[in-house]
């Protein structure tokens, strides 16, 4: 028979995004629906170590959903790998009554969630951070509002590149995923995007096509760079020297994790984060909730964990078309 939930734990892990209060809000709500005791952990496995655990009810997520970050804090908990630590977190839900844990993260959070899951704490995974990165699902929380945060800095800085002739280089953030790249580069109308996963490293293409657009009359260039790739500032320096176009360079940073969450950011994170309630209370664990497909869908961690994605080529392809 599968284990009957009685108390329900929730942390963010990694890094934050918007979207994340809106999920923690359904969690806690959806639990108290199911007659179930609900338990916020601050900052993470970091957290959870330090046991910063605390009851939570209905009128502790009262007006968050448009707040961004997490009002549990976040963490990086590298020492969680280590299975002496996984254990003794362990120990501590269940010194705290905590039977089922709903971990708000990406990869490296499920992996957590994945060791405790063998450790017999029930646990789910809900896809949250803004480099739409994880392989089982279309959507994770925070990405919406980050690439539409990016593509508003980016049309500003279009508009001063124009009157100044210049050629802008934005560098986003996406250490090992150029989604938010690719989507800004369609959206903003660059001329040229650099992703992590296709970037050759051939600077003088990008010369080139900067010399080429101005001979066919273009006054302006906008390059998309994602942060995997970085050197932004250098980089637009050697532009410059290679052109003789003046080239500036903008890191937008870490102003793309904040803001108030898009309503498709609280919509589908507030589905996910009842959903997982609804999986822990049908005695499920080791799972991962998902959106595939227009469909809201559950994995199991390990088969997440192991599926492998890309950046679309079709859409990759039309970047680099439409750019022309």
């Amino acid at each position: 028979m599968a284990k009957e939930i009685h108390t329900i734990g929730v942390l963010t892990s990694g890094g934050d995004a918007p979207g994340m209060n809106a999920a923690i809000r359904a969690v806690v709500r959806q639990s108290i629906a199911n007659g179930k005791k609900v338990k916020g952990i601050k900052r993470g496995y970091a957290g959870l170590l330090q046991e910063e655990i605390e009851e939570m009810e209905a009128k502790h997520v009262s007006d968050i959903i448009q707040r961004g970050g997490t009002i549990l804090q976040t963490a990086r908990c590298p020492e969680f790998k280590q299975p002496e630590v996984q254990k003794q977190a362990a120990e501590i839900c269940r010194k705290h009554g905590i039977d089922g844990i709903i971990v708000i993260g990406g990869d490296g959070s499920f992996q957590g969630a994945q060791k405790l899951a063998n450790l017999g704490i029930n646990t789910i995974g809900i896809p949250g951070t803004i480099d739409l990165d994880i392989a089982c699902t279309d959507y994770t929380i925070g990405f919406d509002t980050a690439v539409n945060t990016a593509m508003e800095a980016i049309d500003k800085v279009r508009d001063t590149s124009t009157s100044h002739e210049r050629c802008s280089i934005i560098e986003v953030m996406g250490r090992d995923a150029g989604y938010i790249a690719l989507w800004c580069g369609i959206a903003n109308g660059a001329e040229d995007i650099l992703l992590p996963e296709k970037y050759d490293y051939d600077e003088q293409r990008l010369v080139n096509h900067i010399i080429d657009n101005r001979k066919r009359g273009k006054k302006h260039h906008i390059i998309v760079n994602a942060e995997g790739i970085g050197h932004s500032a250098s980089m637009a320096k050697r532009i410059e020297a290679a052109t003789g176009m003046e080239t500036r360079a903008t890191i937008l940073g870490h102003m793309q994790r904040g803001g108030t969450p898009t309503c498709k950011d609280r919509v589908y994170a507030s589905t996910m984060g009842a959903m997982a309630v609804d999986l822990l209370c049908a005695g499920k664990s080791n799972r991962v909730v998902a959106y595939r497909h227009g469909d809201y869908v559950d994995y199991d961690i390990d088969e997440a964990l192991a599926m492998q994605k890309s950046i679309p080529e079709y859409q990759y392809k039309i970047a680099q078309t439409l750019s022309i």
